[in-house]
């Protein structure tokens, strides 16, 4: 459009468009460059040195260790690591002493693992539970080892993730329809250009002047600030939600926060607040005694080996409850550390027996107990009795007190809650070496239940909420048990009438694959293949606009697949890295602004394609119709070119315009059926009074012939500029402009200076310069009247058009 300024000898506009171009270009390349930067900072992972042996190759084989880094590891070096080393490759445990490691960057659930480099596997065992592997991304809790390295880079099991990645995505609706919007202007221009030269030539007989004439036409109908309209948009977008702790990484991932309908989240530090609170502490009857608490609390408090989340839940239950247990008045002796073989842990502790029950009372001034905690089944394992704590007494533990304590158990489960049990020894105080002694965790007095739960975050459920109300859909794919997903979904209010799991899908053709994600709200046990089906389905099958939130490995796919796909600055290197928006607060409410700020991008990106193009091609089709009756052009290239600049320096505030409510609270999407009809609704409104002016000046002042053309440009720049500047106004609510709803105060501002502007510019030197003349005032007279029925008019068809089609933008 700029070139073809130029050819219409208007170097000011071709310079001034040509710098518009640039502005909006260099706008998103800075905005998408500093993000791009920032998320980078985010994800940036300092080196690390591996500690490796390594002797192949060698005349003299020797095991010299050596730090390298972990970049440079190759299959067959042997890895010497401890607590939090990360796994440099995927290896083969040749040693190891008390390992525990964290596999959550690639299952992106909680809780730790076992690892024992002496054990056979079975062939079915799924391949993210083999004890004798670790993987790499994944690191050390606690313990030590050695392993060999058996693959890197491409052939690691995290790589198999990845091969996935970089599937073509599904096309973005709205870049598709600009794009159409586009060629469609083009061959409209190659259309009403050729015609627009026939006529003017047809009248002036002037071959030259009628083919500026009709580029300048040309130029007209085009949107040149169409881009920096849409990037101004994108821009105010990605710094209101940087303000609200998000970074951007990609600008159209706003707009279609906008159209997003939804949202697929996981559960743990999404929906919940991914920490443990104590629940109950039962006897095993299901009544809730202080005393289990009180062993509980002692375990909790005199363990320092491998502190848990369990641990603290206990600690911080009892400190702010007011229980006063006294811990001082223990000593502890010795403990029995965690191991994923036992499942539990012991410490053995003693005391006077001031204030214990007289079963446990002991002839000595002191006693000693071994207070174990751990999973229930092995504690119970290592009871032969159980307590009556109210009646201070003990009974063997029968078949049927076992499948009570069990039963309830499961019931507790079923609710969501982690169950351990606590259980109790008095030792005699001969016993020495007590933690190395076998028959410390034995022959035990079975307490009673503790209960934990990762409770929802208080911000979940009105998030979630406020999303259901603005048409956004949430859904929960998580790995964690059906049972606890359920129990959670429930507390922040999402429906589970329908849930699935992995393994059940697992079962199911395409079609039905297809017809239970439609349906299901609460996927469970899902494997990042199958979270990425699932995202996938909803795109192809139900025509869903998908967002996806992730912070782990085995979120990639599902990210990389989503449209709008969401990270945390916490989550996992590759979960930032394919993201397009990375949240610095693991917070729906943000999620909620996103999805507000993409629908008001929408919305005044769609004003301005709208209004330009009901404004152009009104004033095209007028201009047509002008040249077929007059004897010379109505407007002069120069004056055309002018008044389209004025016009479009006018909608410059539109992306800070306001929306209407009743807009923000449904998703928005592209349709490009859309425009043509509203352009063919709308557009001749401005033409029939475009001709009225035509038709005024033809016959109220006799200003047809060439001699009078001075007057009829003047008379055709002002009415169209004023035209065009009012158009703003009626297109952008569907509500009264000026009466039920007012723009927001910069395109007030813009619009009044524009209209200034056009109706100063014929009494100015430069408006003699472009050979406009002075109005009479019974002109402007008529111009009230005009616009006052274009506003009458303008409303009516606007009431029809969304009486029929149910929306306006």
């Amino acid at each position: 459009m700029a070139t073809t300024s130029y050819f219409a000898a208007d170097v000011a506009n071709g310079c001034i468009m040509l710098m518009l171009v640039l502005i909006s270009t260099g706008l998103r390349f800075h905005q998408e460059n500093s993000s791009s930067r920032a998320a980078m900072q985010l994800s940036e992972l300092l080196k690390s040195p591996v500690r490796v042996q390594r002797c192949a190759g060698r005349v003299v084989q020797t095991e010299l260790v050596v730090q390298i880094d972990q970049r440079d590891i190759v299959p067959g070096d042997i890895v010497i690591f401890g607590p939090g080393d990360l796994f440099p490759g995927d290896m083969r445990l040749l040693t190891s002493k008390d390992l525990v490691t964290s596999q959550s960057s690639l299952t992106g659930e909680s809780g730790n693992m076992e690892k024992i480099a002496d054990i056979r596997e079975v062939p079915t065992t799924p391949l993210l539970e083999l004890k004798n592997i670790c993987f790499m991304g994944t690191n050390v809790i606690s313990g030590c080892g050695t392993g060999l390295v058996i693959s890197t880079g491409a052939d690691t099991y995290m790589s198999t993730i990845f091969s996935m990645l970089g599937q073509e995505k599904t096309s973005d609706a709205f870049e598709e329809g600009i794009r159409r919007i586009s060629y469609a202007l083009i061959c409209i221009m190659v259309l009403v250009a050729p015609v627009m030269v026939l006529c003017d030539y047809y009248a002036s007989y002037n071959l030259s002047e009628s083919l500026l004439f009709g580029i300048s036409v040309a130029v007209a109908l085009t949107p040149q600030m169409l881009p920096l309209i849409v990037n101004t948009n994108l821009a105010r977008g990605a710094i209101v939600m940087a303000r609200g702790r998000c970074i951007v990484k990609s600008l159209s991932a706003i707009r279609n926060m906008g159209a997003m309908d939804i949202l697929c989240i996981d559960k743990t530090g999404t929906l919940t607040m991914d920490c443990n609170i104590m629940v109950h502490y039962r006897d095993s009857w299901g009544v809730s005694k202080e005393m289990v608490l009180k062993f509980a609390f002692l375990n909790s408090f005199f363990k320092t080996e491998l502190k848990s989340p369990i641990d603290d839940a206990i600690l911080a239950h009892v400190y702010t409850n007011g229980f006063r247990f006294e811990p001082s008045k223990w000593r502890k002796i010795d403990e029995v550390p965690f191991d994923f073989t036992r499942r539990r842990m012991s410490v053995i502790v003693e005391t006077d027996f001031n204030g214990i029950p007289h079963k446990f009372s002991h002839d000595t001034d002191h006693v000693r107990y071994v207070i174990t905690k751990g999973a229930l089944e092995e504690v119970l394992n290592i009871c032969t009795s159980v307590q009556h704590i109210d009646k201070c007494v003990t009974s063997v533990i029968t078949l049927e007190d076992h499948q009570r304590i069990l039963q309830m158990s499961e019931e507790l489960s079923n609710d969501g809650l982690r169950v351990l049990g606590v259980a109790i020894q008095m030792l005699p105080n001969k016993i020495d070496n007590v933690a190395n002694n076998i028959e410390i965790e034995s022959n035990m007095v079975f307490l009673g239940l503790l209960t934990f739960y990762d409770p929802p975050k208080d911000s979940a459920k009105q998030a979630l909420r406020r999303l259901a109300e603005k048409g956004v859909k949430a859904k929960v794919l998580t790995g964690d048990s059906l049972s606890l997903a359920i129990k959670v979904c429930k507390e922040v209010g999402i429906k589970t009438v329908h849930v699935t799991t992995g393994p059940d899908l697992e079962l199911l053709d395409h079609a039905e694959f297809n017809e239970t994600v439609k349906r299901v709200t609460v996927f469970a046990r899902l494997t990042p293949v199958q979270k990425l089906r699932v995202v996938q389905s909803l795109q192809t099958a139900t025509k869903h606009v998908v967002g996806f939130l992730g912070d782990g490995i085995n979120d990639s796919l599902a990210l990389d697949a989503a449209d709008v796909g969401i990270s945390v600055d916490s989550g996992a290197s590759a979960a930032k890295d394919l993201a397009d928006i990375i949240l610095l607060e693991k917070d729906l409410k943000v999620l909620v602004s996103g999805v507000e700020r993409g629908r008001l991008t929408h919305g005044n990106t769609m004003k301005y394609i709208k209004m330009s193009l009901v404004a152009n091609i009104g004033s095209v089709v007028s201009l047509l119709v002008a040249t077929i009756f007059l004897e010379f052009e109505p407007l002069t290239p120069r004056q055309l070119l002018t008044q389209n600049f004025i016009y479009n320096l006018g909608q410059i505030a539109i992306p800070w315009d306001n929306m209407d409510e009743a807009y923000a609270k449904v998703p928005q999407h592209w349709s490009s059926k859309e425009l043509p009809v509203f352009m063919l609704w709308n557009g001749p409104v401005c033409s029939i009074f475009d001709t009225a002016t035509f038709l005024f000046l033809r016959f109220y002042y006799d200003a047809y012939t060439l001699q009078e053309s001075p007057f009829f440009h003047s008379a055709w720049f002002v009415e169209g500029l004023l035209m065009q500047s009012l158009v703003i106004h009626m297109i952008r609510t569907e509500k009264i402009p000026f009466i039920q709803d007012v723009a927001s105060w910069p395109v007030i501002f813009s619009t009044t200076l524009v209209s200034a502007i056009g109706i100063a510019l014929p009494y100015t030197p430069i408006g003699e310069v472009m050979g406009l003349a002075g109005l009479p005032i019974s002109y402007y007279g008529f111009l009230v009247l005009l616009f006052l029925g274009y506003f009458f008019l303008g409303q009516i068809v606007k009431r029809a058009y969304i009486f029929v089609y149910k929306q306006w933008l």
